[in-house]
Parts: structure tokens; sequence; C-alpha cells
């Protein structure tokens, strides 16, 4: 099982490390929903994670608001990902985008996942599509895709306010993405997030079977990385 932590300042990414998590999700103005860290945050996150043993996944998103982006957002968040992995080497993205009748815009994603395509087909990093998923109109329609360009994970809610709310989709997801991954030959998880505490996500990860959770962080106190420990513990136990 896999404990994933949104972290948006230094405080918080020493927290995740101090707590044991596996992965942080770096980003800023978690009170917009995230958008993407800038670079001396990504620079630092990402020394302090790789020497804790934690992968370092940056969000990358322009701007808050919806996930339907003019030309010039798609541009930007490129760039955003030439920062991330090529200049500040963080172990991969966090992408999503729709179009306005609420479909995932394959054309903006395929842009950006050329990023980071190598020459044999493969990515250089973990692609993750985020939360977009939870205002697509078809989710089944949605997370084949998703899983047919290479993502690696997809966070949702199951499209309900939190991941403890959307168990009776998110168990759905869970199965459908055991067939994706045999299908398309590479791993595609659920990661499972949106009001996630140290107290539901036990829950939420024994109702939906997922291997694969997402909480966050805003700080470094000593509370937080006592919730960080006590889900590790019980993830432990799950084996």
């Amino acid at each position: 099982m896999i404990l994933e932590l949104c972290c948006e300042n230094i405080e918080s990414v020493e927290a995740a490390v101090l707590g044991g998590g596996n992965r942080i999700e770096l980003c800023r103005n978690l009170e917009v929903g995230g958008l993407t860290p800038d670079r001396e945050l990504t620079r630092q996150a990402v020394k302090c994670c790789h020497e804790g043993g934690l992968s370092v996944q940056v969000l990358i998103r322009s701007r808050g608001g919806d996930f339907v982006y003019t030309d010039d957002e798609v541009e930007q968040m490129a760039e955003d990902i030439r920062m991330a992995i090529i200049d500040e080497k963080a172990d991969g993205i966090v992408i999503g985008a729709l179009t306005k009748e609420g479909d995932i815009d394959l054309e903006a994603c395929r842009k950006w996942m050329d990023m980071v395509r190598q020459p044999d087909g493969t990515f250089s990093c973990e692609v993750t599509f985020h939360r977009a998923f939870d205002r697509c109109r078809n989710p089944m329609e949605a997370i084949e895709q998703i899983a047919a360009m290479g993502c690696v994970r997809m966070l949702t809610s199951g499209q309900q306010p939190t991941a403890e709310e959307g168990i009776p989709l998110l168990r759905q997801l869970v199965e459908k993405a055991k067939e994706l991954s045999v299908k398309y030959g590479h791993p595609f998880n659920i990661l499972c997030g949106s009001g996630v505490t140290e107290v539901s996500a036990p829950i939420i990860l024994q109702a939906t079977g997922a291997t694969e959770i997402h909480g966050s962080l805003r700080t470094g106190r000593a509370t937080d990385v006592e919730k960080v420990k006590k889900v590790m513990a019980f993830m432990a136990e799950q084996g």
C-alpha cells in the first residue's frame, strides 16, 4: 500500500518525510485546489524527499477554476513540466484537462505526455491524472482513455466531495483499473483522495480494495507527523 501526501510548503514536505510517507504531490495554493509550485520549492522538495526515500510528483496546473484550458495555458504547463522533470529532476507529473463538454482533453494531455515520452515509447517519469476526472460526464469512458494514454494512476474521490462518500464508484474504478493494467500492459492504479484523514483512510482502503491513498499536510507540526505514522502503521499491518 502507498500513502501519498499533498504538500504546499517545505515544512509539510519535511513532515511527510519524518512520518514515513511513500510519496508526495507537490503544489502551492491548496485553497484553490493546488497550482504548480515554483522552481525553488520544487528544488527543495526534491532534495528533501530523495534524501528521505520519498518520490516527488509535481502538480501541473496553471490556475484555479475549471480544467478547460486555452492554447496559451497548455503551452505554459508544458514549460512547467520542463522545469519540474528536466530541470529539477522530480519523479513524476500530475496532469489533467477537460473539454467544455466534460470529456478528457486528449490533445492537451498527449502534448504534455509527449514532453516526457522517450524514443522507445516509454516515459521518463510517472504520470498521474488528477481530479479533473471527478468532473467527467462519463467516468468509465474517461478511465479507459486515461489508462490508454499511459498514465500510471488516477487521483479521484469517486466523483463525490470526499473519497469516503465516493466509495461505491471508487470500488468499481479499482476493479476497472485492474482490467486496464492488463489490457494496456502497464501498471494503472486508483489513488483515492479528498477529505482523507487518519481515521477515514483505513475505511476507504478496506472498502474499495485500493492500494494507494492520498491525504494533505499543511504544516510540519508534530501532530501531522503522527497522523502520517498512524496511516503508515495501518498499511504495514495490511501487508
